[in-house]
């Protein structure tokens, strides 16, 4: 319930006056797919955009899941559909206890957003210090997948080789960040009584709202926005300290924060440069 009330309150609060539409289904890994498929072709709500809160790392889904998945979400950009995922609240390992590095799926997938998690301080509305999240008990997902290769929109990024044995190259995940701490985090109302969240979970909304809202202003759904954002790095702010265990966050992109959180009008002038998305496949 928590989950589900942070995601809606976070939207509502960042998009004001947006049509939200909450979809529920099994928690399997059909009904993941089900909901992602109902909500990208539903012609009544017609979302142009779509959060994603829930996940695990790639080792805990069946490679074909993983795969019809994907092509859901192809499907959905499509239709100029954005769809963004939570990268994991448990650090590089990802909940996982065999010692390795494992990302959050579905947030590895190179046709999602992931998102990942920072802990940020201001004073007065200014911000004072962003860090990366790993700190109370959690900590930002983020590394390199086993599983989707590097696309294109990340060759120039510098996603280094993953921190595992063999060094894969491999999709970089997060590709951009936000507040996610819990201590400096977002008010929610559960039940009656408010509390503090945070988590990854927050910031898929948190970037779904922005959208939201740049996707009103500029009269069509941006879809595919990982060029964009790859192209104009310097419309997010660089979180360049901390680390989520196996990786540490530096200049540029890093496997912690991705290229870093939003500054919104710096963030709807890249997405608002690029051309309406065209009926082809995404890179």
């Amino acid at each position: 319930d928590g989950e589900v009330a942070l995601d809606i309150e976070i939207v509502g609060a960042v998009a004001p006056g947006a049509r939200i539409a909450v979809y529920f289904a099994p928690n399997s890994d059909q009904g993941f797919i089900d909901a992602i498929t109902t909500a990208a072709h539903d012609t009544t709500n017609a979302p142009s955009v779509i959060s994603i809160s829930w996940g695990q790392a790639e080792s805990g889904w069946s490679g074909q899941s993983m795969q019809q998945m994907d092509q859901a979400f192809q499907a959905a950009l499509l239709m100029g559909v954005t769809v963004f995922a939570a990268s994991g609240d448990n650090g590089s390992g990802d909940a996982v206890s065999d010692g390795l590095a494992h990302v959050d799926f579905p947030a590895s997938s190179p046709h999602a957003v992931g998102c990942g998690g920072t802990t940020l301080s201001e004073t007065g509305g200014a911000i004072t210090s962003e860090v990366v999240w790993n700190a109370g008990g959690g900590a930002t997902g983020g590394g390199i997948s086993d599983v989707f290769d590097v696309p294109n929109y990340q060759s120039g990024a510098g996603v280094p080789p993953s921190a595992n044995p063999g060094g894969r190259a491999g999709r970089g995940v997060p590709d951009i960040a936000g507040d996610a701490d819990p201590a400096t985090g977002y008010q929610i109302v559960l039940g009656g009584q408010t509390q503090a969240f945070g988590g990854t979970s927050a910031v898929a909304p948190l970037w779904a709202g922005l959208l939201a809202k740049i996707n009103g202003e500029l009269g069509h759904s941006a879809g595919f926005i990982h060029p964009a954002l790859y192209a104009q790095p310097t419309a997010l702010h660089d979180i360049t300290s901390g680390t989520n265990g196996a990786y540490i966050a530096g200049p540029g992109w890093d496997p912690c924060t991705g290229l870093g959180s939003p500054d919104g009008a710096l963030v709807r002038t890249a997405i608002g440069s690029q051309a309406p998305p065209a009926p082809s496949a995404p890179n």
